[in-house]
């Protein structure tokens, strides 16, 4: 069995891939500051798990608390999640992206390199390729000016693991480029929850069909697309989840290996909110805003190399993960 350290294990996607790692026989030790977490993600993780893992509430921004856990566990890999996440909020808010986002990865690239962990699998993002001039974007994409400081993190965090591999050759690191995750898991026990009002867009969809919000802003009807809104690859965070497991599963060579996790296909902001109204039988209330900053016109992935290389592709839809966040969210309501 795999010991597998999994920063940021109690947020959105953390979660589910500690599901998916005990699925496939590894345990996981989760370190979290649970700054963005709480115990009903905890509670749905013990339950799926039956308790297979460990959970230590720890700032990987702490250096002093981080290294005695390398200390005592003799991890096999390490699946680095911890990291500030809203667009919107790192344009706002600049220093507090980069303070966390590359103080923590810097700590945890160098705990593996003190205690000899290899193999490390780093959450990015599709914000590196910026706003790209071709949509569909390859891994050798050129990676442009990222559009928001959120953006800028992951882009500076693959540059400093290329880096950090040009001086350590032993160094195996696979990046995951998700596009925009979506969904809960199908139990309904773990899910998206945001703290205060959402920044993504299934979950302001969810609260607002619920009562919680009175209505969905879209922010921009105005870009160059067929409805004027933007369009993003949104992939069931499910399979976000299995990506990182068949990362694990692989055997990566000493070269940085960076990989597109998406579904392949562009979906509209509207076309999202037709087809939650089609799966829910609601009739959201929406209206139009102003753009917001930092937002990408249009982006999706080519997901060939995960699927020959990683032997990884999406298999859930859109309609599986609306259905999903949906039931997550009549849970939140009536648990």
């Amino acid at each position: 069995m795999k010991n597998v350290l999994v920063t940021g294990g109690a947020g959105y996607i953390g979660s589910h891939t500690v599901v998916s790692l005990v699925e496939q026989g590894c345990f996981p030790v989760i370190v979290d500051d649970l700054r963005n977490s709480s115990s009903t993600i905890l509670n749905g993780i013990e339950t799926l798990t039956r308790g297979r893992f460990s959970i230590l509430k720890i700032d990987i921004c702490d250096k002093g608390a981080l290294f005695p856990v390398f200390k005592k566990y003799s991890f096999d890999a390490v699946i680095h999640f911890a990291a500030y996440k809203s667009v919107g909020e790192s344009v706002n808010n600049p220093l507090k992206y980069y303070q966390n986002n590359l103080i923590g990865l810097m700590n945890i690239l160098e705990a593996c390199e003190a205690f000899s962990v290899s193999r490390f699998i780093f959450s990015s993002s599709c914000t590196v390729y910026g706003d790209p001039i071709e949509k569909q974007v390859f891994e050798i994409s050129a990676k442009s000016h990222p559009s928001s400081p959120y953006g800028f993190t992951k882009w500076m965090g693959e540059q400093i693991i290329e880096d950090l591999h040009k001086s350590a050759v032993s160094f195996k690191t696979i990046c995951l480029r998700y596009f925009n995750p979506i969904g809960a898991h199908p139990s309904g026990l773990i899910g998206e929850l945001p703290v205060g009002v959402p920044n993504n867009l299934l979950p302001y969809i969810t609260q607002t069909a619920a009562g919680i919000r009175p209505y969905l802003t879209i922010f921009g009807n105005d870009y160059p697309t067929p409805d004027g809104t933007c369009i993003r690859d949104y992939v069931h965070v499910c399979d976000v989840a299995d990506a990182h497991v068949q990362a694990l599963a692989i055997e990566p060579s000493t070269q940085l290996s960076a990989f597109n996790i998406g579904t392949g296909k562009g979906t509209s902001v509207l076309d999202m909110v037709n087809h939650f109204n089609k799966v829910s039988g609601k009739n959201l209330t929406y209206k139009f805003g102003p753009r917001r900053s930092g937002d990408v016109t249009e982006i999706f992935a080519n997901v060939e190399a995960a699927k020959n290389i990683l032997g990884w592709c999406s298999k859930r839809s859109i309609e599986d993960a609306i259905k999903d966040a949906w039931n997550w969210e009549q849970k939140q309501i009536n648990d």
